[in-house]
């Protein structure tokens, strides 16, 4: 998907650098995702969501807080205050670009910003916590033993996921006394809370006070047992398909018309990772679900393979083809049922004569109903003339164009 790379002024003029995941197709909606403390825009979590939206037509700006990731200034002089700052000044620079955002989502202590932030950003019709404190001073359980020597000092240098990071008795203080609960029960906007109960870093509690305090509409779902990073793969593919569902019912997503030729629209597909095989398959802003290899075959099993995809093309339109020639009768058939096994077996054996390997789809029909024999016979002749069946029999003519466009990594 096309990738812009970009800078912008955060809330003390210094460049932050971001990245904005663009869609495709035409953009439908404006997202702005805030990281968790100490983190960057680029964290798996953050990437895989902001994949799913795009694929949704929804774009997403992810940014580095000041001080953080390749973004100046100084993070010892940065605070949660300044943090919320940033988000507002992100989104006054999506709103110059005629893109106010209309979702927020934020990660851990970005979770608390979005909340903090909301009331500053008239545009959100949409808020997204996940793994986020009810109480941003929670975060300085990390350098909890260097406490004192922040306060005797003034600031200290303390170590947070392996780096060292300076941290200042005005960032403590900032902390204690942002209190969310006014943030929280004013939100006007729609909340989804995710949450890990076995969150370790920030407990489900916070979760739990979140959601209390917040007004309808309000949503809560659980992470199980992802980590508080969201870390395997699999939790992200599932916190960004909650997100994306969720979304789509607070924010208009109506896309354009289709062009001219391609009454269904165009469906795309889209790598998830150069890892693996996993692929987004988004038809339209409704419809959504994933193409994988079995395990097997180096892929992760968490959607159909591209084959078990045309078999469902087949079965699908052999059950939709032999029910409208039923409806169109008016004959008592209440149900059906289509079995679709796919194989590589010879040609000849296929009756064909040439000794080359082709493709075999069996299908197996069940027609359920008080239907005579001459009617079942009809049926199943009514079956070979689905559109898709005489696809696969007659071969299509598959055009591959090369998209121009050169996308930063």
């Amino acid at each position: 998907m096309p990738v812009e790379q970009i800078t912008f002024p955060g809330h003390a003029g210094t460049a932050l650098a971001a990245r904005l995941d663009l869609p495709n197709g035409p953009v439908l909606a404006t997202a702005l995702f805030a990281h968790c403390f100490t983190c960057s825009k680029n964290i798996p979590a953050a990437r895989r969501i902001a994949a799913r939206l795009a694929s949704m037509g929804i774009a997403v700006l992810r940014f580095d807080f000041t001080g953080l990731g390749h973004s100046e200034g100084e993070f010892a002089n940065t605070s949660f205050s300044s943090n919320v700052a940033d988000l507002i000044a992100a989104a006054q620079y999506l709103n110059d670009r005629d893109m106010a955002p209309d979702l927020l989502i934020g990660h851990s202590l970005g979770g608390a910003a979005v909340l903090r932030a909301r009331s500053s950003i008239p545009s959100i019709k949409g808020v997204v916590t996940i793994g986020a404190p009810f109480d941003p001073g929670h975060v300085a359980h990390n350098f909890e033993s260097s406490l004192p020597e922040i306060k005797d000092k003034g600031s200290a240098e303390v170590q947070l996921g392996g780096r060292p990071f300076i941290i200042s008795q005005d960032f403590v203080d900032d902390i204690r006394a942002a209190a969310l609960e006014p943030a929280i029960s004013q939100l006007h906007a729609a909340l989804l809370v995710l949450h890990a109960p076995q969150d370790t870093v920030v407990g489900i509690d916070n979760a739990a006070q979140i959601f209390t305090t917040a007004k309808h509409p309000k949503s809560f779902v659980t992470l199980d047992d992802a980590d508080h990073l969201i870390s395997r793969s699999e939790d992200a593919e599932y916190a960004a398909g909650v997100i994306a569902t969720w979304a789509g019912r607070y924010i208009d997503l109506a896309a354009p018309a289709p062009p001219p030729g391609a009454p269904e629209g165009i469906l795309r597909v889209t790598e998830v990772s150069p890892d693996g095989f996993l692929q987004d398959v988004q038809s339209g802003p409704d419809h959504h679900t994933y193409a994988d290899e079995p395990i097997a075959y180096g892929g992760s099993n968490l959607g159909q393979s591209p084959y078990a995809f045309v078999s469902a093309g087949l079965g699908a339109c052999t059950s939709m083809t032999i029910r409208m020639y039923a409806r169109r009768k008016a004959w008592p058939l209440t149900g059906i049922s289509v079995e679709i096994s796919h194989n590589k077996v010879h040609a000849q054996d296929a009756t064909t004569g040439n000794p080359s390997r082709i493709d075999q789809f069996i299908r197996v029909i069940d027609l359920q109903g008080n239907l005579s024999a001459e009617q079942r016979n009809r049926l199943l002749e009514i079956a070979d003339k689905c559109p898709v069946h005489r696809t696969l029999e007659h071969g299509a003519r598959v055009v591959t164009q090369l998209r121009n466009n050169q996308s930063p990594n």
